[in-house]
């Protein structure tokens, strides 16, 4: 189908790119901490994992939990892998909840990770089902919702999924992805693939070119929760597509990227665009619209970002594009444009980067690439500059090598109190959801 190869083109697809050589060292050691099986446990987890204050770690999974959904993927899950009271033995997973789509008034096929509050209850949304009436294929695939699960009340009793929204495609949301943020008030905010009324990015598949959207609670016990579009993107010299894992800086503005729009003359697909860095602008009185900035449009072959932006202390914006890691400066006083330049340029040893970087505190980067020459993907570090040189230096911390090791992390990662990395494949592990298994939870640790 047509509408899942520009699925798998977005955010799955293996890319190639060959650009200057780097210093590469497998420093660190790797072990897998769960290997999914698919039906009716999980296979292809959706983002990464987030902790708990107990140190479970808690995520969902695209594929996998049951087949009878609507859309086209499987329901898919949400998960716990929680560790070994004896150091040695192996980590435990558990399906929270498996979701059962449209006949449930339920939504389906996770496309993003979870975020957890203080109560630690999750939230995430489905790329698919749901209430709304989005067509693909001939017939009704759902738009997409957003959720919580809650923990139980009892020990040992079942976590409760509550559907906080199910977007309605058109000038609303369609397909959402990427992980949600909350602001300081409580609102949620996300982005989807699709809807928002402008453009035509995938006709006849899905309708116009995403949205970034806000959820705020009930101002009462029970209520429904209320979505508000903030930007609907066109396409062309707009962004196209967003791809979610939204950030925010101290006035409240949001920033993220498009995985299409912004220029035409791109190296992987012509006519989606290379992609943009953009900003929303809060309004100045209540009610009034967002205003959009485009901070940067790609070009050529350092386009096309498949992961939000990271800040630093200092108000510079951190990414990736297939192509290469970037460092967005901002404006300085009287001039209106933000300074792009160039970190590293990815090569055949490491390249397809899917995730958001992270910092440790030394102001080191780090990240996965989805694939790699002879290697099924990779973490790696990008140490800043020390001394007079002005070069930051890239390392492959660990290169993942297929089967039962994982393959292909798509998504960011988060440290532990030791500093050990955590993160997720697409495929890989022992399960056997095909040739390549069904994906897995791993660690990463110097």
């Amino acid at each position: 189908m047509k509408a899942l190869k520009r699925l798998s083109y977005l955010f799955l697809l293996m890319f190639t790119i060959f650009a200057m050589e780097s210093a590469a060292s497998a420093e660190w050691k790797e072990k897998v901490l769960y290997s999914f099986q698919g039906l009716p446990d999980g296979y292809q987890p959706a983002g990464g994992v987030v902790f708990d204050k107990h140190g479970n770690l808690y995520g969902a999974t695209t594929n996998g939990g049951s087949s009878s959904c609507v859309g086209p993927f499987q329901c898919g899950t949400v998960y716990q892998v929680k560790p070994p009271a004896k150091e040695g033995d192996p980590w435990t997973e558990t399906v929270l909840y498996v979701f059962k789509g449209s006949d449930s008034n339920d939504g389906a096929s996770p496309f993003g990770g979870l975020i957890m509050d203080a109560s630690g209850n999750l939230y995430g949304t489905t790329g698919y089902d749901g209430t709304g009436d989005c067509r693909l294929g001939g017939g009704n695939a759902g738009c997409g919702t957003v959720y919580e699960l809650s923990p139980p009340t009892e020990k040992g009793g079942p976590w409760t999924e509550t559907v906080l929204y199910n977007f309605k495609g058109d000038a609303d949301g369609q397909l959402p992805i990427g992980d949600l943020v909350f602001d300081k008030q409580g609102n949620l905010y996300g982005a989807t693939q699709y809807g928002g009324g402008y453009g035509s990015c995938n006709p006849s598949f899905y309708q116009h070119c995403g949205t970034v959207f806000k959820l705020s609670p009930p101002k009462t016990k029970g209520g429904k929760w209320t979505e508000k579009v903030l930007h609907g993107f066109k396409g062309g010299t707009d962004g196209a597509n967003p791809n979610g894992g939204l950030i925010f800086d101290s006035k409240g503005a949001i920033y993220g990227t498009t995985y299409s729009g912004g220029n035409q003359s791109c190296k992987y697909d012509s006519s989606v665009g290379c992609g943009t860095a953009f900003q929303l602008n809060p309004p100045a009185n209540k009610g009034a619209a967002w205003k959009e900035a485009v901070l940067r449009r790609f070009v050529a072959d350092q386009g096309n970002p498949s992961a939000g932006l990271t800040f630093n202390g200092n108000g510079n914006l951190f990414g990736t594009t297939l192509g290469m890691i970037f460092r967005l400066a901002p404006p300085p006083p009287k001039s209106d444009g933000w300074k792009e330049t160039t970190l590293y340029t990815f090569n055949q040893n490491a390249f397809g980067p899917q995730g958001v970087l992270i910092f440790d505190q030394g102001g080191s980067l780090y990240g996965t690439t989805y694939s790699g020459g002879k290697l099924s993907g990779s973490v790696f570090r990008m140490k800043p500059p020390s001394g007079k040189t002005d070069t930051w230096t890239f390392d492959i911390l660990y290169g993942f090598t297929g089967t039962k090791d994982g393959a292909q992390p798509a998504a960011g990662l988060i440290f532990d109190r030791h500093g050990s990395l955590y993160s997720t494949t697409q495929i890989g592990g022992s399960g056997m959801c095909s040739f390549y298994g069904c994906g897995t939870v791993f660690e990463v640790s110097p």
